[in-house]
């Protein structure tokens, strides 16, 4: 349980509706600012407007998967108003305050650094980067069968990267039919894939395995599908980058060259925001109940 335990969450998405309810049930004190456009309950969550007192006291500050812009600007779907988190905000909030975010920014991490709060990234933790596999891989073949008229099912499909949504993305093409492709840079990956009965190859070579390929899904955050290997790919072929923005995908000369090409970064938010709000709450309500109990002990 986290009675006692004082949670200011500030923007975000459906995924946050999740969060709260989880928080909630838990017996935490949540306040939340940035829903006032929200038109349902908040599961017994104390709404109140932005200002600087609200940092005052708390256990734990919740921000959007990614936590602000370049200029502190947090993202808030419920809410026309503006929240900026500026330093003078964490300097109110006490040194034991951690910060939890999907990922953040540098303007992110260099306020909480300058302010001594434990800035905590969960995106970048195992349990639930494999769990956002599964909505991010749903979602990617969701848009592979909107933007082809042809099935997943025969098709010769491509994953760049054999990480953690990689693989689950392999794993489903693969189960719905696919011939598939897998591009790696390591041994083990090109091993692994192999045995999954995936056909692997290292990028170093994928201009030799692009002239007659259907879908491309790229989930390796650097330029990799370039001017190049978009020049050697088939007209028909489609270009899905799950990647963090900017992709790794050269969109300008895809566009140029008549290649359906899109960047499709937080599918999980956007095509099962229940599901993905539930893995957040979770991953959230273990890692604010650690910290509580290792205090209670004075460590």
């Amino acid at each position: 349980m986290l009675t006692g335990i004082q949670v200011l969450l500030l923007g975000g998405d459906a995924r946050q509706l999740e969060v709260i309810r989880k928080l909630a049930e838990l017996d935490a004190s949540v306040t939340v600012s940035g829903f006032e456009g929200l038109h349902s309950s908040l599961d017994g969550a104390v709404h109140a407007e932005f200002d600087e007192q609200l940092f005052d006291n708390i256990d734990a500050l919740l921000l959007p998967a990614v936590g602000t812009d370049d200029q502190g600007l947090i993202h808030t779907v419920f809410s026309d108003r503006e929240i900026r988190l500026l330093d003078q905000h964490l300097a109110r909030a006490p040194k034991h305050c951690k910060v939890y975010t999907g990922m953040a920014k540098t303007y992110l991490r260099e306020i909480c650094q300058q302010n001594g709060l434990e800035l905590i990234e969960f995106f970048e933790r195992d349990d639930v980067a494999i769990y956002n596999s599964i909505p991010t891989a749903e979602g990617a073949i969701m848009l592979a069968i909107q933007n082809t008229d042809i099935t997943i099912h025969g098709s010769t499909s491509m994953v760049l990267g054999f990480g953690r949504t990689g693989f689950t993305m392999a794993r489903t093409l693969q189960g719905l039919g696919a011939d598939v492709l897998v591009g790696v840079r390591r041994g083990e990956h090109f091993a692994r894939a192999a045995e999954m009965g995936f056909k692997p190859f290292y990028t170093s070579k994928l201009l030799e395995y692009t002239g007659n390929i259907d879908l491309l899904f790229n989930t390796i955050p650097t330029m990799i599908v370039t001017a190049q290997i978009i020049a050697n790919l088939p007209s028909r072929a489609v270009i899905i980058d799950l990647a963090s923005k900017p992709g790794g995908t050269d969109f300008r000369f895809a566009e140029k060259r008549g290649i359906k090409a899109m960047l499709a970064p937080g599918l999980p938010g956007i095509v099962a925001p229940k599901t993905a709000g539930r893995i957040i709450a979770d991953c959230l309500s273990q890692l604010i109940m650690d910290d509580s109990i290792k205090r209670g002990n004075g460590q």
